[in-house]
């Protein structure tokens, strides 16, 4: 094969590396949690040297916020959009906007990322600033402008939006605690579908004007 056909394929593997990398990075600090994961895992995960990494990533906090900010800014690009752009109900948004966010991070993993702050902020305080700064902050933002939406177009009834918000998010917390915890060891199980439509039709019918 000439050697000018072989020189992209060189070029495309070099640029993957960063990718390969955060995907082996979220693997790991999902499976192991923060404090036990460790960078030559992370590397020889990813099929490359420990050296390697570091021409990417500085230490493992940096390659931790690389890892959150490639896997969780899209989707709140994607879910900011979505709210911002919505042709429907605020009913229809609400219960569009639940399901693509489940369907998202369980089909990723992302949901281990939640079960790993939970358990590890207390020791690592910069992290959870970090990802309540950059995740959080513009998801409770997010969830207020759906509710915001519905009250100015009459479709809910007045409501404290910056206290609903965090009722809303509750218990989509808890279904990814759970299934990274219980799931696993099949303790009673828990239906993700019909337990967000349960929680969808509870907050429609809550918020209807």
């Amino acid at each position: 094969m000439p050697e000018a056909a072989k020189e992209p394929r060189w070029e495309r593997r070099k640029q993957d590396r960063p990718q390969e990398l955060l995907a082996a990075a979220l693997q790991l600090f999902v499976e192991r949690g923060y404090a036990a994961t460790r960078l030559e895992d992370v590397a020889a995960r990813a099929g490359v040297s420990k050296g390697t990494l570091y021409l990417y990533f500085e230490n493992k906090e940096s390659l931790f916020k690389s890892m959150v900010r490639a896997n969780m800014l899209p989707l709140l690009d994607e879910a900011e959009t979505l709210v911002d752009s919505y042709p429907g109900s605020s009913a229809d948004l609400l219960r569009d906007l639940v399901m693509r966010w489940w369907q998202a991070v369980e089909a990723s993993g992302l949901d281990g990322i939640t079960k790993l702050m939970m358990a590890e902020s207390g020791n690592f305080p910069e992290l959870a600033r970090f990802y309540h700064d950059e995740v959080i902050v513009r998801s409770d933002a997010m969830i207020v402008r759906m509710l915001e939406r519905g009250m100015a177009r009459g479709e809910f009834r007045r409501v404290d939006a910056g206290s609903l918000k965090k009722v809303i998010v509750a218990p989509v917390v808890m279904l990814m605690l759970w299934d990274r915890s219980f799931g696993p060891c099949s303790i009673t199980p828990i239906d993700p579908q019909a337990y967000l439509a349960s929680l969808i039709d509870l907050c429609i019918n809550g918020l209807k004007a």
